[in-house]
C-alpha cells in the first residue's frame, strides 16, 4: 500500500461523452462530461436540466431547462451514468389501481 487513495470511480472513460448526473434535492442534469477531479467535481458542457413536476417533487416532466457549461460539486453528486445504452422504463413495481 502506497497509502494513495483511488477513486472507486473511474471516470476517465466517460470523458467527452453523455452522462446523466443525479444531484441530493432530486434535480437532474444530463450533459457531456469535460473534466473532473478526485472530489468527484464535475465540469459538464451542453447542460440540460430535466425540470420536477410542482405538485409531485419526485417526478420529472418534459421540461428542460438549458444550463449550458456548469461545475456540478462534489459533495452533491449521487449518481454518474453514461447516456449511451440506458433506456429509460416503466415502473415494474407500481401496482394498478383496480388492484
Amino acid at each position: 500500500m502506497s497509502g494513495r487513495k483511488e477513486t472507486v470511480l473511474d471516470l476517465a472513460k466517460f470523458v467527452d461523452k453523455g452522462v446523466q448526473v443525479k444531484l441530493t434535492g432530486g434535480r437532474q442534469v444530463v450533459g457531456t462530461l469535460k473534466g473532473y477531479d478526485q472530489l468527484l467535481n464535475l465540469v459538464l458542457d451542453e447542460a440540460v436540466e430535466h425540470l420536477r413536476d410542482a405538485d409531485d417533487p419526485l417526478k420529472t416532466t418534459d421540461q428542460k431547462q438549458s444550463l449550458g457549461l456548469i461545475v456540478c460539486r462534489g459533495t452533491a453528486v449521487m449518481l454518474v451514468a453514461p447516456t449511451d445504452g440506458t433506456d429509460e422504463i416503466s415502473n415494474p413495481f407500481v401496482q394498478p389501481d383496480g388492484a
